[in-house]
Order: structure tokens, then sequence, then C-alpha cells
């Protein structure tokens, strides 16, 4: 039976780290940590966190591996909702990363 979604979600956020914007965005800070924005470019250029880097979910991967080559740099991602956050998050552990955060509000909470 296919899983929808919603209903992968909760079971997705078992298995990471998830956090607020409001706790996410000054540990990042205080952490020296990269805030990685994984929606798409043209998403991105119409508004972002601060100190934002844009990075595709479907890039990810690569170009994680290529720019932040340390499993234990703090890491902390966001989308519009959520979702691809959480996505993005359980693929950069099943990498390696060790401190990887979803922030799992809504962009407005971010911005």
């Amino acid at each position: 039976m296919l899983k929808t979604i919603p209903s992968l979600i909760p079971e997705i956020r078992k298995t990471i780290q998830c956090i607020s914007a409001q706790e996410g965005l000054p540990k990042c800070e205080s952490e020296q940590g990269v805030l990685v924005d994984v929606r798409e470019p043209g998403e991105f250029s119409q508004k972002s966190a601060q100190g934002a880097i844009n990075i595709p979910r479907g890039l990810l991967e690569m170009k994680m591996l290529e720019l932040f080559p340390d499993a234990e740099k703090p890491i902390y991602i966001h989308c519009a909702t959520g979702v691809r956050a959480s996505f993005a998050a359980e693929q950069l552990t099943r990498l390696g990363y060790k401190n990887v955060w979803a922030i799992t509000c809504k962009l407005e909470q971010i911005c």
C-alpha cells in the first residue's frame, strides 16, 4: 500500500531531530552552523531567511558533501512548511551527518 505524505511525515519526524525556528535560528548562529533552504531557487528568490543558503532538495546530497564535508557540522534545514526539510534531514542523516535539525514550522516564522 502506498503511503501519503501526511501519513509519512510523523514517521520521519520520529527518526530525526526537529526544532522550531524560534529555537533553531539562535542555536544555528551560536554553533556557527549552516542554515539551508531546500526550496527551489524561484521560491528562495521570492523570500528567504537571513543568512540561509539555497540548496534545492534534489541537489542536496551532492552539494552538501561537496560544500560541507564535516559530518559534525551543525546543519539546520528549512523549507516553506517543514515537509521538505524533514525529508532532507532524514536523507542527510542517512549520509552520516550527525548534527542535522529540521526546522518544522512555516516559512513566515523563519523570515
